[in-house]
């Protein structure tokens, strides 16, 4: 009896041994891998100096958010691209697309490239297709996710592509608007209910609206084909409030926010023109970018020049705005932004001080409160969250 307690003793201590060596194990190989609580966020730059950035990034970059401090780390570059100004994840989160804002000096147009994310969120590249203009600058999903947009900052061209079984593009309508010398297409926005495009067009002052035509897979004109604004008020980005029954625009020449309804047929009614800066500013400013907060309580734009984020609350029933406060971002030329998508940080891509600054939303007030963190990162001027 006591050989065979002593040799059923030395089994289990032998299993224990075992069990907890694979536990070791298993630690070491969750420590190596990003933390499962971390955000990944893909960050679009400028890689070489055009007339208006000194570009000098290495293509799109890789960054991970900590979503309880709101602290960033960066992972690495994980595609190799010249000037991913703008870059879209996909609504299933399964591919990312991101513009090549090329010049007539750069090539015969400019390029979108496709990519498949990941396990580990690192890109595989799967196509790339010409954008058939310059300055490719926007890149828009529609609701299906059949369908990628794409606005040309040069040419007045915006471009339709259907998805393909690998995530890739390919051609389906080019839309030429008029003026083309004269016109930039900013931003192409795709209504809630699938029936709406609205493209943005800072050089003719308009904001064109098209009928999204599921069945021909092409976007026509609407009764109403557009909006006019105020001459040199420049409307750049575009955002839906969470009700859907209101719209907004930043005006990037004049500073200007614009407010509209949306009607049952598309069209939009202008409300009013609220301005993104204080009473007393004086200097050069150029506006550029706008979104929502997930609770749809509030606005936010982004000012260059001011250098700053002004924050707006909403009247959900009519649509209107009021100023809360402006914070200053910390950094040079504030493009692009982000709010991560349970609402508690707005992170800035301060293109020319080559940083991302993160700031604590108060979800109550929606003011903003800089958190003290900061991440060093080349020539970034877009932020796209991976839900």
């Amino acid at each position: 009896m006591k050989r065979i307690f002593l040799g059923s003793l030395c089994l289990l201590l032998f299993l224990s041994s075992c069990k907890n060596e694979t536990k070791d194990k298993q630690k070491v190989e969750v420590a190596d891998s990003p933390d499962s609580t971390m955000r990944p966020i893909y960050i679009g730059t400028y890689t070489k100096k055009e007339g208006h950035v000194n570009g000098q990034a290495e293509g799109i970059y890789l960054v991970y958010q900590f979503p309880e401090t709101g602290a960033l780390e960066m992972d690495k570059t994980v595609a190799s691209v010249v000037n991913p100004s703008f870059v879209k994840t996909s609504g299933d989160n399964k591919y990312l697309y991101a513009v090549s804002e090329l010049g007539p000096k750069d090539g015969p147009a400019g390029l979108i490239y496709s990519y498949k994310i990941n396990e580990d969120h690192s890109l595989e590249q799967t196509g790339s297709i010409s954008t058939e203009s310059f300055a490719p600058c926007y890149i828009a999903e529609d609701q299906s996710g059949q369908f990628i947009f794409v606005a040309n900052y040069v040419g007045g061209v915006v471009m339709i592509y259907e998805k393909t079984a690998d995530g890739s593009l390919k051609k389906l309508q080019k839309i030429s608007l008029e003026n083309p010398e004269k016109s930039n297409p900013h931003s192409v926005n795709i209504s809630s209910n699938n029936k709406f495009a609205y493209i943005t067009d800072l050089g003719n002052d308009r904001i064109w609206i098209f009928n999204l035509d599921l069945d021909t897979k092409s976007l026509k004109p609407n009764e109403t084909p557009y909006i006019q604004l105020a001459e040199g008020s420049g409307p750049r980005h575009f955002a839906f409030s969470k009700t859907n029954e209101h719209a907004y625009t930043i005006n990037e020449l004049n500073g200007s926010i614009s407010a509209f309804k949306i009607e049952q047929n598309g069209n939009l009614t202008h409300l009013k023109d609220i301005s993104s800066l204080p009473e007393d500013f004086k200097g050069e400013n150029s506006a550029a970018d706008i979104h929502i907060h997930p609770s749809g309580d509030f606005l936010y734009v982004s000012n260059r020049g001011h250098n700053s984020i002004a924050a707006f609350s909403i009247n959900q029933n009519t649509g209107s705005l009021k100023n809360i406060g402006f914070t200053d971002t910390r950094g040079a030329t504030p493009r692009n932004f982000a709010i991560s998508p349970e609402g508690t940080f707005l992170y800035v891509a301060n293109q020319d001080s080559n940083d991302l600054v993160s700031f604590k939303i108060d979800l109550e007030s929606g003011k903003l409160t800089e958190t003290g963190k900061t991440l060093a990162i080349k020539t970034p001027v877009c932020i796209e969250f991976l839900n």
